[in-house]
């Protein structure tokens, strides 16, 4: 039974390494898609900051994009599609309240 009891790391990127091989270049596009996505989600509430909201939320729809296309696991699947979906609305509600460019 002592395969049964797997010893885990510690951080966030053990959680998401379950396959327990490591996946630097993957993790690092979960982690920009996140705080993007974060970022884009958080500015969007401000009509002021639409820049900012904007242009983070398609980089990071664009970064969580291509994570998409290179992911091991399905916990990095999972936090890029939450990431994606901040990183969108942000986007959208960026675009609403003047775009990429400014207005």
């Amino acid at each position: 039974m002592a395969q049964a009891v797997r010893r885990r790391g510690r951080g966030i990127a053990s959680l998401l390494n379950s396959d327990n091989r490591p996946h630097p270049v993957e993790n690092r596009f979960v982690a920009a898609t996140a705080l993007l996505g974060l970022v884009a989600f958080v500015t969007c509430f401000f009509p002021g900051l639409h820049l900012i909201s904007s242009w983070a939320g398609l980089l990071g729809v664009v970064a969580g994009g291509r994570g998409q296309m290179i992911s091991a696991t399905t916990e990095e699947r999972f936090v890029l599609v939450i990431g994606m979906g901040a990183a969108a609305v942000g986007f959208f509600i960026g675009m609403w309240n003047g775009g990429l460019f400014g207005v």
